[in-house]
């Protein structure tokens, strides 16, 4: 069954109520690979009816919002798969002029802070029903946080927004136990003590973590970024206490997390009966690219434990990897076997990163007691279980399920995670010989050794031993396949001289880089703090950052040259 998105497809359905409403910045797509779909289908799965509001008007009369209803429980709002100011913006702060979450990539069908625009919408409209705002945007944005786009420090989504509650990370436990506690009588207030839930309060709860009031992040750079590493801190900390900050006279409080996800658990997510389409009111108007870049790919984990510099994947997904069974991957590959836009080739096996499958610590007694952010640097754990074995086998039994042909990974292989593994050579050669579709996406960012500490990323050496071993696979193969490396100019701490560097690096290695990044900050990543802060908010030492558009035009300019 699709869900309701129009009152001609309630009266349709002979509903006479709805339970929860969804609003969001994207177009709805029925798949997995969408976050307000498997919210939808969760809360489905819980008995409730739920029915969606994607990419509402805010600029008419609001009859959008008035369409559906009032939900007996609550209004959950995300602004999309994306941050709606990345979404909008170019690095240079120039508007986009396509969105990819759309029909046909057109532009300009949701606000500028989207989640913060549909709740006070909705708060105004109907002040007495809760609003759980929930996605990227909310999650990164749960505590005060620079905003690049208005070169200002924000408070807390929760303050601008009205909403109830926030909803931080992958949502689908915290959404359930909202639910459940709404539909059986329970209040607002009763929300309150659940995980991964952030909200105001007059208090701030005994034993909680306090971090710079609000006030103090915005007066001063260096309590914005001892905010920062109290929260990152204490984010990577297995046993996470409960956070808050203070914004003028009340608090923002935020939970500790729910554990991460069992197999059992995440199998169980991906078992829902999504359709693995678009919805019905989009049959008419053109392609929506988003689902046609994802439509052949399947999800095989969570997590990410690289935590790179300027990448908010950790704060959001989390540090440790959550991973779906592979009876559960080889279930929903039959499944897309059978759908009438499949050709036989599956785009992507793939999370965060291509190889973090079913990895994690070989002594969980010492993860316990880690609260390193990254497993990978400044070197990697040695007590990280990095085999590939299990991505092996997948791939194998993958490979197995009739009408697939051939399967090709596009998501980045983390290569300093690859190198020095049990099966690295098996695995290049399997990925390289089986799995690359002519362009095999790799991420060195950069070559210079300061600016790549500054990224948490491996040293350049890493790459280019790489791409030694890329080149000789190629020739023994017989194989015409090209490496393309991902790159970041004006990073904080790189300089024009750096980028010099790098272009010299690179035409020694005779590569002409495709994929380029101007950096962008985004909210909630170490990267950013940087950026605001023009210091390391570990050692307080400077830091230089190109922050006028001549300087990072000046520094991207010399992939070019």
């Amino acid at each position: 069954m699709t869900f309701p998105s129009s009152k001609k497809e309630l009266e349709q359905l002979g509903w006479d109520y709805v339970d929860v409403i969804l609003v969001s910045g994207d177009a709805f797509i029925d798949h997995p690979s969408f976050g307000v779909a498997i919210i939808a289908r969760v809360l489905e799965g819980c008995g409730l009816r739920v029915a969606i509001l994607p990419q509402p008007n805010w600029r008419d009369d609001l009859r959008d919002f008035k369409k559906l209803g009032i939900p007996r429980l609550f209004f959950g709002v995300s602004a999309g798969s994306m941050d709606s100011m990345v979404n909008h913006y170019t690095a240079t702060k120039r508007l986009r002029s396509n969105d990819a979450y759309t029909p046909g990539g057109l532009a300009g069908q949701r606000p500028d802070y989207a989640a913060t625009v549909y709740s006070t919408i909705l708060k105004d409209l109907f002040p007495t029903v809760p609003v759980i705002l929930g996605g990227v945007e909310a999650s990164l944005r749960r505590f005060s946080h620079y905003d690049y786009w208005s070169n200002s420090v924000k408070p807390s989504i929760l303050i601008d927004s009205k909403a109830d509650v926030v909803v931080y990370g992958m949502g689908e436990r915290a959404m359930t136990e909202i639910a459940t506690i709404l539909k059986n009588g329970g209040s607002i207030h009763d929300v309150y003590a659940l995980p991964q839930i952030a909200y105001i309060s007059k208090k701030a709860p005994k034993k909680a973590l306090l971090l710079p009031s609000h006030e103090d992040c915005v007066q001063s750079k260096k309590s914005y970024a001892r905010a920062f590493v109290l929260m990152e801190t204490e984010t990577n900390n297995p046993h996470t206490r409960t956070m808050a900050q203070a914004h003028e006279n009340s608090f923002v409080v935020a939970n500790p997390p729910y554990p991460q996800p069992t197999t059992e658990e995440l199998d169980a997510v991906y078992a829902l009966p999504y359709t693995r389409l678009p919805h019905s009111r989009y049959a008419k108007k053109p392609p929506i690219p988003a689902f046609e870049m994802i439509q052949n790919s399947v999800t095989i984990h969570r997590g990410c434990f690289g935590a790179c510099s300027f990448c908010s994947i950790a704060a959001h997904q989390g540090k440790f990897i959550a991973s779906r069974s592979a009876e559960s991957i080889v279930q929903e590959l039959q499944l897309l076997a059978q759908m009438p836009y499949f050709k036989g080739h599956v785009s992507d096996l793939g999370g965060p990163s291509a190889n973090m499958y079913a990895m994690s610590g070989k002594n969980k007694d010492l993860c316990a007691q880690c609260t390193r952010s990254s497993c990978l640097f400044p070197h990697k754990c040695k007590n990280l279980n990095d085999s590939h074995k299990a991505l092996l086998d997948l791939y194998k039994k993958a490979l197995a399920v009739p009408g697939i042909q051939r399967i090709t990974i596009g998501s980045g292989v983390r290569l300093d995670l690859l190198q020095g593994s049990p099966e690295e050579q098996q695995y290049t050669e399997q990925l390289l010989r089986h799995h690359v579709s002519g362009r095999l996406k790799v991420a060195p960012e950069h070559s210079q050794e300061h600016v790549l500490t500054l990224m948490r990323k491996p040293p350049f050496a890493s790459f280019e031993t790489f791409k030694t071993k890329f080149d000789t696979y190629n020739k023994q193969f017989g194989l015409k396949q090209q490496l393309i490396p991902y790159f970041i100019s004006a990073h904080p701490g790189c300089t024009a001289a750096d980028m010099q560097h790098l272009q010299k690096h690179l035409h020694s290695l005779r590569l002409q880089p495709e994929q380029v990044q101007d950096f962008t900050p985004t909210p909630m990543t170490l990267a950013t703090t940087m950026y605001y802060t023009k210091m390391n908010p570990y050692t307080g030492k400077s830091l230089y950052v190109a922050q006028n558009k001549n300087d990072k035009d000046h520094q991207k300019s010399f992939f070019f040259h």
